[in-house]
């Protein structure tokens, strides 16, 4: 099961009832955070979700709205006694950008790791799940994201009598170990059923609608995109500044066949954005606009 909310829903500047952007999830006892706009630690603390346990932080690109509230936040994690590493995923420049910000944050009582993307498209693989970095087509170098966990096939017992496997082995075998015994190789997939399907969530903001982004969207669970603007008449003003319409988006999600749209990003002119979620719907039935601190779990099909 994967914990999702969406922090912040702003863009640009944060407002009375929005906070800027930042997206977590939680999985099997730690945390991930995609980007920290200003406000992050209030809606963090609303959801009555914890710092403590963020063991990777995911930028998109470095404009302030996007990044703005990390200092504080590592301050609140060290204060948590936080000592254990903490790893920092974002575009070329991420040292550099995050030790200029620690002029005002020194001292800190874990170690900062940093995975700098390189590439149009680029996979860091962490055991339990995987990242997936992707190019974004903004005024800047920015990315989206993928998460991704795949679900091996359920254990056969039956098969693993019928071939004398040690019951000692069979938890190492279904979490993909190999084993020597007895001058054999026992390999998972003497023993496992068929690949179940897993979950993937994919997030994108800051970008036009690009087939780089339909591409690494398509078949997820969850697509949180950017609606900048949801108001008509403003695609040009979309097209200049690099953003993309709630149409767009809904687009975008109907190609690349997703289960549920989530829109975020919002322009501060954008007072209600539920009032254009019914236009969107008539392009992509299951689009729906947030607020900040929507929440969902992301469940395997059979639990």
């Amino acid at each position: 099961m994967l914990d999702v909310c969406l922090l912040g829903t702003g863009g640009m500047m944060p407002l009375p009832y929005r906070w800027l952007t930042s997206l977590m999830m939680r999985y099997n006892g730690g945390s991930i955070l995609i980007d920290c706009g200003e406000g992050t630690q209030i809606a963090m603390a609303k959801k009555g979700w914890s710092p403590k346990p963020i063991d990777i932080i995911c930028f998109t690109h470095y404009h302030a709205d996007h990044i703005s509230g990390i200092m504080g936040l590592l301050l609140a994690m060290g204060n948590a006694d936080r000592t254990e590493p903490v790893t920092m995923i974002g575009p070329k420049g991420l040292a550099r950008v995050i030790q200029s910000l620690r002029v005002i944050a020194p001292e800190l009582p874990f170690e900062i790791r940093f995975l700098e993307i390189t590439e149009l498209e680029q996979c860091f693989d962490f055991g339990d799940f995987r990242i997936t970095a992707f190019r974004a087509n903004h005024n800047i170098v920015c990315y989206g994201y993928t998460l991704e966990i795949d679900r091996t096939g359920k254990f056969d017992i039956e098969r693993a009598k019928e071939l004398n496997v040690p019951v000692s082995f069979w938890n190492r075998l279904q979490k993909g170990e190999e084993i020597e015994y007895e001058g054999k190789l026992l390999t998972p997939d003497m023993v496992l059923g068929p690949d179940r399907k897993g979950i993937k969530l994919a997030y994108c903001t800051d970008s036009r609608p690009t087939d780089m982004i339909v591409k690494h969207a398509s078949g997820a669970d969850l697509f949180i995109c950017e609606g900048m603007y949801g108001e008509p008449g403003m695609e040009q003003k979309a097209k200049e500044h690099k953003h993309m319409t709630f149409y767009e988006a809904a687009d975008m999600a109907k190609r690349a066949e997703v289960s549920e749209l989530w829109l975020t990003h919002y322009s501060p002119s954008l007072n209600y954005p539920k009032e254009y979620e019914g236009e969107a719907r008539k392009i992509f039935e299951n689009t729906h606009t947030c607020k900040d601190g929507r929440s969902v779990e992301l469940k395997f099909i059979d639990e």
